[in-house]
This record gives structure tokens, C-alpha cells and sequence, in this order.
């Protein structure tokens, strides 16, 4: 079973290189990559993957840059194969990922999409948790084994704290191109998409195996725009979407669970000090707004 491994390219040649590398060295030698750069200032880490002579290997540069939304909807058109993932062009796969992937798809046939046990690495490729990660591990349920979810409970969950790895996720590709991702999200479009998924009766298998390493920095979209504020402006947008669609599939609870959104009012509590701190008058009032819900 051939597995597209979308990657969408703007970021540090070094680490894209790693990623490639992570990709050829799968044991299961039955993936194509696909790598969409929008339009990166160098041509250079395009040059050096072609000359990989590797036929499973694809690149497509865009004439001109689509941004984060723009290019994952572009990496999706491009889609070949049943499933795919959206790789972090500075993330890494274990060798096992496309093997373990594989056998997960026969074993549950009907699954939306599956996650990954995922290790975190900062920008030195060492293992690391900072706060949002130990969130995520502490939102994540609690499974010793391979599990599936679907409904209500696991729109709740997402919703109390997002402890998936968008990157890491592999999607059954006529599930994704039925809703497709929110234009206006850059930050939360994953969980948009998966929120979609969830209503519309899909499920997601949960693996405990580490099969990928996410890398986590400050020069991440989701980093940066959570200094100035615009990440919870985002959020705030998406939850009180959220709240309404819930309610209207009945889902009362994860109405609530959207209307609170008290991880996501944490995490803008955590950004308050250092914006305090640097006396930066828009970033105190945009958390501030955040924190307290209005």
C-alpha cells in the first residue's frame, strides 16, 4: 500500500534535507514523496532533492508563495495514493512509519485518519517538552494499545486540549478532500479539519507507537504568532465556530468544552509575563481579551 508523504517546503534547508533523508530511510520502501516548495527565496534545496535521482520523488515549486492554507490545499490536489500526511519539512520519520502505517490501515479498513505516538524535538533535534507538549500528553487519552474514536467524546477531547500532531497524522485522502482546509486558519485548520471529520461520523485510530519526531521551535508559525497575539485572535474565531456547530449536532458537551476553551486560555495566560514584561501594549491587550473571554 503506497503512502504519499506530502511536504510542503518554506523553512531551513538543513533540517528539509534531514526530513528527506528520514523519508528515503523508511524500511517499507513503498511511498512517494512529494515535496511542494512555495516558492522559497533559494532554489538550491529544490537543486539538491532532484539530484537524489529517486523516481518515488516528486517537486513542484509554486510561482508564486500560497502561504500555509494555500499550500497544504495544493499539496492535497496533488494527492495520488488512498493516504497521505502533510510532513513538517523540519520533522522527521521514524523508519518504521510507512510499515506500521500500512498495517494499521488493513487492520482498521474504515478509519478518517491515524495518529501516531510522536517524540518532540527542539531546533537541536534533541528530545524536549515544553509546556504545550506536556498539555498535549496530558489532554491525550490514556491507551496502552491501539485504539479508535470517534463522536462526541473525541470532538470533547480535541477540543479540551488538541493532543494530535498534525504533521504526524496520516488521513485517508477522500475524507480530507470532502471537507478540505479553512482558508482563513492557519493556526487551528488542522483541528477545523478534523472537527469536520468527526461530525460528519469519521473516526481516528490512536497508535501508541513513536513513529515520528515533531520539531518544536520558536521560529514555528504557531510559536510566532502566539507572541503577537494573532494566534488566540484565531482562536477565539475558531472556538466560537466550534461552540455553534457542536450545538448543532446535539453535541451539548463539547458546546461547552468549545465555549470554555480553557487550554487554549491557559496557553495565552503563559504568554502574559513576557508581554508585560517587554510592555507590549497590543500583545497585552489581545491575551488579556483571550484570558478572560470576551
Amino acid at each position: 500500500m503506497t503512502i504519499d508523504i506530502m511536504m510542503p517546503f518554506y523553512g531551513d534547508p538543513a533540517q528539509f534535507r534531514r526530513a528527506v533523508e528520514s523519508v528515503v530511510a523508511q524500511s517499507d520502501p513503498d511511498w512517494r514523496l512529494v515535496v511542494v516548495d512555495d516558492n522559497y527565496p533559494d532554489t538550491s534545496p529544490g537543486d539538491w532533492l532532484v539530484g537524489l535521482g529517486d523516481a518515488r520523488i516528486s517537486y513542484v515549486r509554486n510561482e508564486a508563495n500560497l502561504g500555509v492554507a494555500g499550500n497544504f490545499s495544493k499539496c492535497l490536489e496533488l494527492v495520488r495514493s488512498d493516504y497521505f500526511l502533510l510532513m513538517g519539512c523540519d520533522d522527521i520519520l521514524e523508519p518504521a512509519y510507512v510499515g506500521r502505517m500500512g498495517s494499521a490501515i488493513l487492520e482498521y479498513p474504515t478509519a478518517s485518519y491515524f495518529q501516531p505516538g510522536v517524540t518532540v524535538i527542539g531546533s537541536d533535534g534533541n528530545p524536549t517538552t515544553p509546556l504545550p507538549d506536556r498539555v498535549k500528553r496530558w489532554a491525550r487519552p490514556r491507551r496502552a494499545s491501539t485504539s479508535i474514536l470517534s463522536g462526541e467524546s473525541l470532538a470533547s477531547s480535541l477540543l479540551r486540549g488538541n493532543w494530535t500532531y498534525f504533521p504526524s497524522i496520516c488521513w485517508r485522502a477522500d475524507v480530507v478532500r470532502q471537507y478540505g482546509f479553512v482558508e482563513d486558519f492557519e493556526v487551528v485548520l488542522d483541528l477545523a479539519l478534523q472537527l469536520e471529520i468527526i461530525r460528519g461520523g469519521g473516526s481516528l485510530v490512536v497508535l501508541p507507537d513513536p513513529l515520528f519526531r515533531y520539531r518544536r521551535h520558536a521560529g514555528s508559525v504557531s510559536s510566532w504568532s502566539a507572541k503577537d497575539g494573532s494566534r488566540f485572535a484565531e482562536e477565539r474565531a475558531f472556538f466560537a465556530t466550534a461552540r455553534k456547530l457542536m450545538d448543532e449536532a446535539g453535541w451539548h458537551h463539547a458546546a461547552r468544552v468549545a465555549r470554555f476553551h480553557m487550554s487554549s486560555r491557559l496557553n495565552a495566560a503563559t504568554k502574559l509575563p513576557a508581554a508585560l514584561r517587554h510592555w507590549n501594549t497590543d500583545g497585552i491587550r489581545a491575551l488579556t481579551r483571550h484570558i478572560v473571554g470576551y
